[in-house]
């Protein structure tokens, strides 16, 4: 995951012809606290923002792998011991190099509008690892910040054909409901708004005839470069990587979302942000088809409209 920094971006509509001055729009500071999943689902953000004449301004507080048991642990210790190491774990870039900072002073940093916070992918399942955790982190934040509001990011189930699905016990369909069920317990128990990603991608991967389908296929007879029918995959899946020897080896990531995945969760995010319908947003990643686009920001539009 690439280092955890402090960025600004700023997505401004087109000029008027006339008098030279930006057509106004609306403006988030947006800041997220989270892991490789929140880094997913904004990497297309700005460009959407930018293609709706809005303003982005945001911010990433991201450990790789991390929960909200973590993120708070941290919090905890930078406050017993501002020279503790293990309370300043967030990379962020000044001055051309990297700080090691505090959660505390990212969000002291800017007058953050959104903080988003979520659970680490792997348990997010479970209803028990979100307290207390999620209640103290909310309150760490709206200490530290409060003007802003918070939110919970649904993250995603994985894909259909990932490992941990092999045993049976778990399915894509159970991982979804028990974390569907999970997000919206604690949302509703803190009074938090909640970024629906995690539905978007089930309705995608269960829309009929677009929705992915695993390919069966023989591990032995693929050779660098080619790789199975991976058609529709919101997941980054089968991918070619080197061992320690050099050699070329395929592995599987269904955790992570590809670039389809991360233009639907762009989407469901942008919507929620910015209050702006998606279907009539023209930015579309050069890795996607305009078909499949379009048919990602229905998806995306409905989600936010599904309750």
């Amino acid at each position: 995951m690439r280092h955890t920094r402090l960025m600004i971006i700023a997505a401004l509509a087109a000029l008027c012809a006339d008098a030279g001055l930006a057509q106004p729009g609306k403006t988030v500071r947006l800041l997220t606290v989270g892991n490789s999943f929140s880094e997913n689902a904004t990497t297309y953000l700005p460009e959407l923002v930018k293609a709706g004449g809005n303003t982005l301004i945001m911010g990433h507080a991201d450990l790789a792998g991390c929960s909200l048991e973590r993120h708070i642990t941290h919090a905890k210790a930078a406050a017993a011991d501002p020279n503790d190491e293990a309370g300043r774990p967030y990379s962020v870039p000044v001055d051309g190099a990297l700080k090691q900072c505090s959660l505390r002073d990212i969000l002291m940093q800017e007058k953050w509008d959104v903080v988003t916070i979520q659970q680490y992918s792997w348990i997010s399942h479970d209803p028990s690892t979100y307290r207390p955790f999620a209640r103290e982190l909310r309150d760490y934040i709206s200490t530290y910040a409060p003007q802003a509001k918070v939110v919970i990011h649904e993250t995603w189930a994985y894909r259909r054909d990932d490992p941990r699905f092999t045993s049976g016990e778990m399915t894509q369909e159970k991982m979804y409901k028990d974390l569907s069920r999970a997000y919206r317990d604690i949302a509703a128990e803190l009074g938090l708004p909640l970024i629906p990603v995690g539905d978007a991608f089930y309705a995608a991967d269960t829309s009929g005839p677009w929705g992915y389908r695993p390919v069966a296929f023989d591990s032995r007879d693929m050779h660098y470069p080619n790789l199975p029918d991976q058609t529709h995959s919101l997941h980054v899946g089968w991918y070619w990587t080197k061992n320690e020897s050099g050699a070329n080896v395929m592995e599987m990531d269904g955790h992570h979302a590809n670039a389809n995945g991360c233009y639907l969760a762009g989407c469901v995010w942008y919507e929620f942000l910015f209050g702006q319908n998606v279907e009539n947003n023209s930015y579309i990643p050069a890795e996607i088809t305009p078909a499949d686009a379009k048919l990602l920001r229905h998806i995306a539009h409905k989600t936010m409209h599904a309750e």
